[in-house]
């Protein structure tokens, strides 16, 4: 029995990936599965780059403004509404289009993850969440520089909970290789550092421009702590425009460390025409 085919969109930040998941769903009829853990959120729309409506095109986005921004959303909660997802497309006889930058949330899809059962431990999370998540990391690397290389960075919930589970179990577990249900074919974008970079600079600015922190002052409004912004995200922690760039290309960064790990990903440069050449891969 042959088994059905599923798109991923995978790649840097900035590199157009949203654009292309359209362009490609408007082809083969599809519906996309975003793949961010942040544009889960509901009103994280701006420091996120959340896809809008009028870029949308009409094509159905999903795991999109999901969760409140107060509450936690675990890459286990990801699985399994992107799982049942996937199966209700697939239902509608249209295609699946897995589109972000998240490699977590992909490798969670397409590999398959090991959820380590260790319990919280309140005491340390305490300490940790004082800090920084540049000094997070500094930790993190010490115990498991592995992960320490492709964890979100800047995601300080994530990099508190690898912490945490490093200093019970030795390391962070490594994902498993489960036998796929699906064939997941991988269209990387990447961008050289020069483009990235100018890249990054427009869209920061248009972030402000757009009003990043009217957006933040939304979220302050509607009772979101602090705390709980700077967990979500650098654009959400008293940001510069200096800052933002700076933390943009640093995750860019992370993410290629990440993704180059799977050599199924077929990668292609995102500042040429490449539309009609990744069509014939599919």
């Amino acid at each position: 029995m042959q088994k059905e085919k599923i798109i991923i969109i995978l790649g840097q930040t900035a590199t157009g990936k949203s654009n292309l998941a359209v362009k490609i769903a408007k082809k083969i009829n599809g519906e996309i599965i975003s793949a961010d853990s942040r544009q889960v959120y509901v009103g994280l729309d701006i420091g996120t780059g959340k896809i809008t409506q009028k870029e949308m095109k009409g094509i159905p986005h999903h795991l999109i403004d999901i969760v409140k921004p107060k509450n936690k959303f675990t890459v286990a909660e990801y699985k399994k509404l992107a799982e049942e997802k996937i199966k209700e497309i697939i239902s509608r006889d249209k295609t699946p289009i897995i589109c972000g930058g998240t490699g977590f949330y992909i490798d969670a899809i397409t590999k398959g993850v090991i959820f380590p059962k260790v319990p919280p431990n309140s005491k340390l999370r305490k300490i940790l969440e004082k800090k920084s998540t540049e000094q997070l990391l500094k930790i993190l690397k010490k115990l498991d520089p592995t992960r320490a290389k492709n964890i979100d960075s800047k995601n300080k919930v994530r990099l508190i909970r690898a912490i945490e589970i490093a200093k019970a179990l030795g390391k962070v577990p490594k994902i498993t290789a489960v036998k796929p249900l699906y064939k997941f074919i991988k269209i990387g974008l990447y961008l050289p550092q020069d483009k990235l970079k100018k890249k990054v600079e427009k869209r920061v600015k248009k972030m402000f421009t757009d009003g990043l922190l009217n957006e933040i002052k939304k979220l302050k409004k509607a009772s979101i702590s602090q705390k709980r912004l700077s967990e979500l995200g650098f654009e959400y922690n008293n940001p510069t425009y200096e800052k933002v760039v700076r933390g943009t290309l640093q995750y860019a960064k992370h993410q290629m460390q990440w993704f180059k790990r799977d050599k199924e990903i077929k990668w292609f440069d995102a500042s040429k025409k490449i539309f009609d050449i990744i069509m014939m891969k599919l």
